[in-house]
């Protein structure tokens, strides 16, 4: 349809990632490929009919609503850009969404996950978000011009929100990157690449590095994904006493109550914060009495020189 086609080309005019993009018109063609309308006699009977048939498709709330979000963004750009004179059918269409606390890794879990990924180039992946908090679309675009050894920093280029940020590299894991180049004979520019097949030389894809994490969770008996190791991350830091702005800052989130979520399990850091204030409660409490019984005796004294 030439409709979503110049919206494509809108998006990308907009800057915004490929990603986004592919996500967007992956959802506009389901849509459209549903209804059995023009876009311009679509109301909210029909969005809501569509979010049913998404619910019996079993997709999560998250996933519906990033459906009627951008859903909404299309109809809005039908209207403004193309001028169709509708209402915006998805202007109350919602779905409330569980707040899940974000799950993370415990060290022992971590040590058995990584036991068993013995190859160099999955074990320097998924030690870049573990160790520096990358997310996996972020690790599937990293250059080998990215990494500045001498600085141990890696410079991400359009995150999240088409933003650039500076990670930081571990030991650990500036050594898994240099034994996984030493063993990759490739000049290309992408750092993490296919070894395999008529891809074989291109960067991974995203689904390509969930996949690898998937056939290690089976292996290892860990529940982890891709996600899972960056909230690991941030947990880990939190337990370290790092400052909730630096961690804001690693992990690119625009605003700091995302990363105010970690807070709420990082419970190391909430039980040394919890003991180490109620200790100072306790001495305010036995030092009390004791300034109390000072002043007693003192006034007692007053009335036997009266």
């Amino acid at each position: 349809m030439e409709t979503i086609e110049k919206y494509r080309r809108s998006l990308k005019r907009k800057n915004c990632s490929p990603y986004t993009v592919k996500n967007y018109m992956n959802r506009i063609h389901q849509f459209t490929r549903w209804i059995s309308m023009p876009l311009d006699k679509v109301t909210r009977r029909e969005i809501g009919a569509y979010v049913d048939r998404l619910l019996r498709k079993r997709q999560k709330p998250k996933t519906i609503t990033c459906h009627l979000q951008t859903l909404h963004l299309f109809f809005a750009y039908l209207i403004e850009e193309e001028g169709i004179p509708i209402a915006n059918p998805i202007t109350r269409v919602s779905i409330r969404l569980p707040k899940p606390l974000p799950r993370c890794l415990k060290d022992d879990e971590a040590d058995k996950l990584f036991t068993v990924i013995a190859d160099a180039r999955d074990r320097a992946m998924f030690m870049m978000m573990l160790r520096c908090g990358l997310r996996v679309e972020e690790v599937a675009r990293l250059t080998v011009d990215a990494i500045d050894y001498r600085k141990r920093q890696v410079l991400v280029v359009n995150g999240k929100g088409s933003k650039d940020r500076v990670v930081y590299l571990s030991e650990d894991a500036r050594a898994a990157l240099e034994t996984y180049l030493q063993k990759r004979s490739s000049k290309a520019k992408g750092l993490f690449l296919v070894r395999k097949g008529p891809l074989s030389g291109t960067p991974i894809s995203v689904r390509g590095i969930q996949k690898r994490i998937e056939y290690y969770a089976r292996k290892s008996g860990v529940d982890v994904s891709c996600h899972k190791l960056r909230h690991t991350f941030a947990t880990q830091l939190l337990n370290a006493d790092a400052d909730l702005a630096t961690i804001q800052d690693l992990l690119g989130h625009e605003h700091v109550t995302t990363t105010q979520r970690y807070c709420r399990v990082a419970n190391l850091k909430v039980q040394r914060d919890y003991y180490k204030a109620m200790e100072a409660v306790l001495r305010k409490a036995q030092d009390e009495p004791m300034e109390r019984s000072h002043g007693w005796r003192v006034v007692q004294r007053t009335k036997k020189n009266w």
